[in-house]
Order: structure tokens, then sequence, then C-alpha cells
């Protein structure tokens, strides 16, 4: 079976994953996949269903049971993979604070890594992936050879959050993310680490563009 390309997008929280995810999907044609909604999503369906999200053997009995659904759909010029919940995609309930809340305690859940992982594998057969998280490049895609892992000081990530009007505890979240159990934040090896404080979306998605054809070029 022929490898997949894939882009793995890794990276801390606000180190604009999904930002230039979508930049480099969208100029390179590919296919677009936020990991982070398929939890959201996961989180979103226990709290509807009063299941206790800090109840590890709960959520994984959860995740097991629920009736989901892939499909790749496009949209201003942008593929992009949604999980649908008995045939509904949840949008904007994902995005609530409540949801937010939940999904770290459900993302550490190891039944559910285990259940994201084979999941996020299958997304290979819309075609050409770009695909964000945090743990894809360790993980989920180890053995591809684009692997990129962003970040930009506390400050600037900070500053970024509350510009979206979000107030998140970014330190702590960094580190239950690096000390979890099932597949922690790390860099994954191989990958190119980018510094993108300062920087426009525009500059980082096009250093990403530039090292993938690099890359791309030297195998070929």
């Amino acid at each position: 079976m022929k490898t997949p390309i894939v882009i793995a997008i890794d990276g801390t929280s606000a180190s604009g994953k999904s930002t230039n995810a979508r930049l480099v999907a969208r100029k390179l044609g590919f296919v677009y996949v936020d990991t982070g909604a398929m939890y959201r999503t996961l989180a979103w369906y226990c709290l509807q269903h009063g299941v206790d999200v800090q109840d590890p053997k709960a959520v994984a009995e959860a995740c097991r049971r629920w009736k989901t659904t892939l499909e790749c759909v496009e949209q201003d010029g942008l593929r992009a993979v949604r999980l649908l919940v008995n045939g509904y995609y949840p949008e904007r309930e994902i995005r609530t604070a409540e949801t937010s809340a939940a999904v770290p305690h459900v993302a550490a859940v190891p039944k559910v890594r285990e259940w994201m992982k084979k999941t996020q594998r299958s997304c290979a057969r819309f075609g050409p992936l770009v695909m964000e998280g945090r743990d894809i490049g360790s993980n989920v895609f180890p053995d591809t050879d684009y692997k990129f892992y962003l970040d930009a000081s506390l400050a600037e990530r900070t500053r970024r959050r509350n510009a979206d009007g979000v107030q998140e505890n970014l330190a702590a979240r960094d580190q239950r993310d690096s000390q979890r159990s099932a597949a922690p934040l790390m860099v994954p090896l191989g990958a190119v680490v980018i510094d993108n404080s300062g920087e426009t979306p525009e500059q980082t998605s096009a250093r990403i563009i530039a090292e993938f054809e690099r890359r791309r070029g030297a195998r070929e």
C-alpha cells in the first residue's frame, strides 16, 4: 500500500496550528483535518449524554459506543474532514466554553486516543492531508516525512488567545499536554521546529510549504 502524503502540524496551544494548516491545505489543494475538533466533538457528546468527563472509564465507554462517520466537505476552496455524530456535525456546539473546559479531560483518556488514532489514520482515504494536532507526527503518522512543530513565546500565545476573547492558562495547558501518559505533546522525531513569534500566518505557512516542497523534491 502506498504511503499517503501527510503534512503533520503539531504544536502548543495558540501556536497557529489551525490557521497555518488551513492556509497550507488550501494552497496545496490538500485535505485539512482538525484533530482537535474530533476531541471537542467527543467532549460535547459526553456533556450531552451526562457522561462524567472526569471519569476515564465512562468516557472510554462513551467513545466505544457512539455512532460516528467521517465526511469530506468543500467550502471556500478548502476541503476538510468532519466527524459526524449520528449524521450531525456540532460545528458551533464544540466551540463553547463548557466544551473547551471538558476537552483536556477527554483527551487524556488512553482508550480515547487509541480510537482517535485509528479514526484519524482513516482520513487518508480522502487524499493527501494536512493534519494538525498535538500528536500527529509523534503518534498518528510517525512515518511521514513532512513533520512540523509550531511554537511561540508564552507572551505571544497569550496575546493571541486574548485577542480571540479567550482566557486560558496556557502554561498549565502546556504542562498537562506534555505530561499526560497517552501520546503526550512533544517535538516529533525529524520535525522542523518553527517559532512563529512575530510572524504573520502567511509567513509561517510559506515556510512550511517551502520545506514541504523541498523534501518532496528530494524524494522524487
